[in-house]
């Protein structure tokens, strides 16, 4: 992914100005600072916490973009062993993830006993935990303990789902050559049901088919990018966003179609050949998993101590929103270099075979 990164600084500085976005999102939604500080900017904290969420939609299709560009760059599945890739993908998503729910849950417990707010989260039972621990925690109806969250569940959903469908096109097509169309026409499929039915009922929500029409917008956009003749693939990208629009339209598919197209484009060198980024869309991106994870316990707590010295002050509370967006975003440089980096670099257990040479 980071050679992808490097290549494609529009990845990077799609994944930080979304994470900022989220954070933003959930100063304004979750109180009771943004409550206090309302009079002072309410048509900005209305935006935000109406609007804010679409960031989720950036890294949908960015999910579905490395997804493939990991899985089956020419539209093939490349993975020798899916149960080992399952496995590290499993990991790498809940290895940090488990030390922020565990960071968490302290932070809920010392809140609770001084500010009553409907933000915090209550006192967990241990089957909450482990169905947050498995990432079944929307599908068994619990409580999340963090906001946010569900995401987490949904990308590894998203991830397997996409290999599942690459894997048995391999299996079943032995020519390379028809499995690179047919892979991505199947991935094509699946992301339309999504969009013009599962995503237009919010039941479905707590699983991988709610999202897949955006997860499968960035697939198409790296695989347009290994195309002889990309056209067509964008082609179809288009119509199917405009399809999926005129029949119920949503803006959160808008952003979604808005972002794989420039993707798309990057890819296939019509958009920003000669913008290498920057350093601070660079980092912002590097860190954007660490930031979306540990954001809501520095929110958390900012809010209690503004509560407690500044409840009736809005110059104050907005002060401490700014403080609390800052705040994680340091503790997001911390966590990336101390936790989510080391854990990526965890070994898979034995047990589920040797390491790909």
């Amino acid at each position: 992914m980071r050679s992808a990164n490097t290549r494609l600084p529009l990845v990077d500085a799609l994944k930080a100005i979304a994470s900022q976005l989220i954070v933003l999102h959930h100063l304004a939604f979750y109180g009771p600072m943004s409550d206090v500080a309302f009079p002072l900017a309410p048509s900005a904290i209305s935006w935000l916490s109406e609007y804010g969420r679409m960031a989720v939609q950036v890294f949908l299709v960015i999910g579905g973009f490395l997804g493939a560009m990991r899985l089956a760059p020419g539209g093939v599945l490349q993975v020798r062993q899916p149960v080992r890739e399952v496995a590290r993908r499993y990991l790498r998503l809940v290895m940090p993830y488990a030390v922020v729910l565990a960071i968490g849950m302290l932070v809920a417990a010392v809140v609770r006993q001084s500010l009553i707010h409907e933000s915090v989260p209550g006192t967990p039972a241990l089957p909450q935990v482990l169905a947050h621990l498995l990432l079944l925690h929307d599908v068994l109806g619990y409580e999340a303990l963090s906001a946010g969250v569900w995401y987490v569940a949904i990308d590894f959903q998203l991830f397997v789902m996409m290999l599942g469908v690459l894997w048995l096109v391999r299996g079943l097509v032995a020519s390379p050559g028809p499995a690179a169309v047919i892979g991505p026409a199947l991935v094509l499929a699946l992301g339309a049901a999504a969009l013009l039915h599962f995503n237009r009922d919010p039941s479905w929500d707590n699983l991988a088919i709610y999202f897949f029409g955006s997860y499968a917008f960035g697939a198409l956009a790296w695989w347009c990018g290994t195309r002889g003749r990309p056209l067509p693939w964008i082609a179809a990208l288009c119509v199917l966003a405009a399809a999926a629009l005129l029949l119920d339209f949503r803006m959160r598919i808008l952003v979604a179609a808005i972002v794989a197209l420039a993707l798309a484009l990057v890819r296939v060198g019509r958009l920003g050949a000669g913008w290498s980024g920057s350093r601070l869309t660079g980092w912002l991106g590097r860190i954007s998993y660490s930031v979306f994870l540990v954001h809501f316990p520095v929110c958390l707590l900012t809010n209690t101590l503004l509560a407690w010295i500044a409840p009736d002050q809005p110059l104050l509370n907005a002060g401490g929103m700014l403080f609390a967006w800052l705040c994680s975003i340091g503790a997001g440089e911390l966590f990336h270099r101390y936790v989510e980096s080391r854990a990526a670099r965890v070994p898979l257990p034995a047990f589920l075979g040797p390491q790909p040479a």
